[in-house]
């Protein structure tokens, strides 16, 4: 039985990392752990969508993506994705905010962001914290 273990957890190390990799962090993700940190593997040259909840109508965001290092990842686009009502959402409606992100070569990154009022003064107490450390192989 624990050489079986053995050769399943070997196979699984040498699989190749995935192309494309979607991270989606929800309200009820959150809700479960104020300050989150995650792990993922992506294969070089491919990509990696990141979903997390934001309500700006509540006056907060997430900062910019901070890269711990951007020679393995790089941020290619960052967008605010509203439910589409055939009316304008009530405030207080929830949406996505997606990153996505190159991976440029083998290495290890992190992507760190704080949720919190965007103003001076109000980033000195993030209501949540994410953070994504990216293996790319």
């Amino acid at each position: 039985m624990c050489t079986m273990a053995a050769i399943s957890l070997y196979l699984l190390a040498c699989l190749p990392a995935s192309k494309q990799v979607s991270v989606n962090v929800s309200w009820d993700d959150f809700m479960k752990e104020q300050h989150i940190s995650q792990e993922v593997e992506v294969a070089v040259d491919g990509s990696l969508t990141l979903s997390m909840y934001s309500c700006p109508s509540e006056g907060r965001q997430w900062s910019e993506a901070q890269i711990s290092d951007q020679t393995v990842l790089q941020q290619t686009d960052h967008k605010l994705v509203m439910p589409k009502p055939e009316t304008p959402p009530v405030p207080g409606t929830p949406g996505q905010e997606v990153w996505t992100f190159k991976a440029l070569e083998k290495g290890t990154s992190t992507i760190s962001m704080v949720y919190t009022h965007p103003w001076e003064g109000g980033e000195k107490e993030p209501m949540l914290t994410f953070a994504l450390t990216v293996v790319v192989k």
